[in-house]
């Protein structure tokens, strides 16, 4: 895998000698020490707790002490048989050069023995990249069988990664990756775009055959890094791999690393001659995009598309917090093929809504107030009131009612994209030196959010002055409403010292006390694909507000009309 660093690790214990774990990636190599158990143990680089987002362990434990094991009965590393018997043999081209020695052959029984049911998932998974690995292959005119490095590596996961840090499918190093144009950030993680970092990969590869010519050492150099691979060279006056392999140099994670693709070419390109029937492989993946702003989460991209939210996700592998970048002004989501004109037309009409859900905690015989609120990072008086609690005492067993927050979605009907009584639209002016994530925490909404209702082009990009509209889901809070989970309460109470007006219950009132400024009244045409909710929203104003200017009965409205604006 394209990584910089090596470790070493327990399971090599089982070799007579000290071998290390290596780690792949451009011109440099440094030793390290093993990882801590707890570092491997957490995941790398997400910021989302949604299983479908979690990153997975690329290889396991066992898996790797039973390839150690098989490789200590080996013998010497040496080629053997060339791939123009075997092709005979089998009526199976190669395109990568195919060897058959003992280190191959040890493979080839594991796979179909003590890790078969694993083979058989990488072939299953193998159904949905092969396609398009075999495409950017082909175009860059590299070898297509290449298109199997990546099931060593992964095992087709676009979530693998490794005790080195490396993610993806073809599990890039963060140096590497961004050496390759991948986009790594506290948003976006596109080692784990499936298009995106395959044609990183064909580049690097690319990039290493040009280096030396041959393809062993060129997959070698992919793992262990270039100039670990031409220092050896050097040193043993070695031209290929398998020579080179004969020395201690190399660390065994570099010496498995070639027979283990060899093993899987072999396997994958005729799986029933090795036992492996009925796999069921998965479809080649395919999409459109769509174009929407930041902040969004996966879930309405999903309602816009009126697609399953996992299916969405498996298609957005790369947005590490589950919602589009904030830094951005836009982002190309990926959807199912065929949903791109309903997803276009339903995302005028898309609401979002903050409302507070709530958990249940069981108190323990050690809890404190203090501790459950820093768990759920919650304040005293909140929790105390939302449990009708009189006194701070806790009793072991009792359940607390913890709130939360919970962003739903829904499309508005069509032509009554105005119709949001259900809801508080609260307009907040900005004040010098507000930030969108002050304002957040005032109204305890998400960020994203505010920058999704306002269509600001970055979470940054705001000034004082400008005005935000903000729909916080209120109702009031009865008995009945206690004992439903998720349930809608106000999750603010507004700063009677702020410049705010709250539009609820089609009742208007102003909470800053000013003066009464003078009207000025002005028109606007309507045109066509207008509704009164999105002309409300360019003048910061309230649907009803419109209504009631101009005397409408409905939210229904016409091209060509002319509306009454009234700007105070």
């Amino acid at each position: 895998m394209p990584r910089f660093f090596s470790y070493s690790t327990k399971a090599f214990c089982l070799l007579a000698t000290t071998l290390l774990l290596s780690s792949c990636g451009n011109k440099t190599f440094t030793a390290r020490y093993p990882v801590p158990a707890n570092e491997i143990a957490s995941p790398v680089s997400s910021l989302s707790t949604d299983q479908e987002l979690l990153l997975e362990e690329a290889e396991t434990e066992q898996s790797l002490t039973e390839e150690l094991e098989a490789l200590r009965h080996t013998g010497t590393w040496q080629q053997r048989n060339s791939s123009a018997t075997l092709e005979q043999k089998e009526e199976i081209t190669y395109d990568f050069p195919i060897v058959i020695n003992e280190q191959v052959q040890a493979y080839l029984d594991l796979f179909q023995n003590k890790q078969k049911k694993q083979f058989a998932l990488w072939l299953s998974r193998s159904g949905k990249y092969i396609p398009m690995f075999r495409k950017e292959l082909r175009d860059a005119g590299l070898p297509e069988d290449l298109a199997y490095l990546a099931m060593i590596e992964s095992g087709f996961s676009q979530r693998a990664y490794s005790r080195a840090k490396a993610v993806g499918l073809w599990q890039f190093i963060k140096g590497t990756g961004k050496q390759y144009n991948l986009e790594i950030d506290n948003y976006v993680d596109e080692r784990r775009h499936a298009e995106k970092s395959t044609k990183a990969a064909v580049a690097f590869l690319s990039d290493l055959y040009a280096d030396f010519g041959d393809w062993h050492l060129a997959v070698a150099a992919y793992n262990a890094g270039a100039g670990k691979i031409r220092r050896g060279m050097n040193r043993y006056k070695s031209n290929d791999f398998w020579s080179l392999a004969q020395h201690q140099y190399l660390p065994m994670e570099t010496k498995r690393y070639v027979p283990k693709l060899i093993a899987a070419i072999i396997i994958a390109k005729n799986p029933e001659k090795y036992g492996f029937t009925n796999i069921s492989y998965e479809t080649a993946l395919d999409y459109e995009t769509l174009r929407v702003g930041p902040g969004l989460s996966l879930e309405a991209v999903a309602l816009l598309c009126d697609a399953n939210d996992k299916e969405i996700k498996r298609l957005n592998q790369e947005l590490k917090t589950g919602k589009t970048p904030l830094n951005k002004s836009h982002y190309d989501v990926q959807i199912p093929p065929g949903s791109k004109k309903l997803a276009e037309a339903n995302l005028p009409r898309l609401h979002s809504v903050v409302s507070t859900g709530y958990k249940t905690h069981v108190i323990g015989k050690t809890d404190t107030l203090s501790g459950i609120c820093k768990l759920y990072n919650i304040n005293k008086t909140t929790l105390l009131k939302i449990n009708n609690l009189r006194s701070k005492t806790l009793i072991a067993g009792k359940h607390l009612r913890i709130p939360y927050n919970a962003i739903n979605y829904r499309l508005l009907a069509e032509g009554n994209q105005g119709s949001l009584e259900a809801n508080d639209l609260v307009l907040h002016k900005i004040r010098a030196g507000e930030t969108i994530s002050k304002i957040a925490k005032k109204y305890n909404v998400p960020a994203s959010l505010i920058v999704s209702w306002n269509g600001l082009t970055s979470v940054h990009k705001i000034k004082a002055g400008q005005q935000l509209a903000l729909y916080i889901e209120h109702t009031e809070v009865n008995e009945h409403q206690k004992k439903q989970s998720p349930s809608s309460v106000a999750v603010s109470t507004p700063d009677p010292d702020s410049s705010l007006i709250v539009l609820a219950e089609q009742k208007k009132f102003s909470l800053a006390k000013r003066a009464p400024a003078k009207t000025q009244i002005s028109f606007y045409k309507v045109r066509q694909g207008d509704s009164l909710w999105a002309i409300a929203r360019k003048f910061n104003l309230s649907p009803e507000q419109l209504k009631s200017w101009n005397n409408l009965k409905s939210n229904r409205i016409y091209p060509g009309i002319k509306l009454k604006i009234n700007n105070v």
